[in-house]
């Protein structure tokens, strides 16, 4: 499992065609992709499981803990991103509720895009 960060402070500012907004990327496929929205209620749960792709959970609202098959807890929150590796077992859960998007695809590189942040 790897932690990353998307929040605006290492984003980049956009002004072409009289914008004005930050945009932080996150990954760019060359592969077919799913992406998907998941919402967590409070007490809400991912069961643990394996990936079948890689996978990125992007922590959009609230807060909870993931883990994998060698971690204990670790806390995120909204601006985190966790990357699970193919075959890698996982689980996400929330008392609060959280909201996440999560891309598959057989090939991600997150680390392309988002500096790494250190598992806490």
């Amino acid at each position: 499992m790897q932690l990353y960060r998307f929040d605006n402070e290492i984003g980049k500012k956009v002004t072409h065609f009289n914008s004005n907004f930050i945009m932080s990327r996150i990954t760019k496929t060359e592969l077919a992709a799913q992406i998907s929205c998941m919402y967590l209620e409070p007490d809400g749960i991912i069961g643990f499981h394996k990936t079948v792709v890689p996978q990125l959970l992007i922590i959009v609202t609230g807060e909870g803990w993931v883990r994998n098959d060698d971690m204990s807890e670790i806390s995120v929150k909204a601006g985190d991103v966790i990357y699970w590796e193919e075959g890698e077992g996982h689980e996400t859960f929330t008392n609060s509720g959280l909201t996440a998007i999560v891309i598959e695809s057989e090939k991600l590189n997150p680390s392309d895009f988002m500096p790494q942040k250190e598992l806490t």
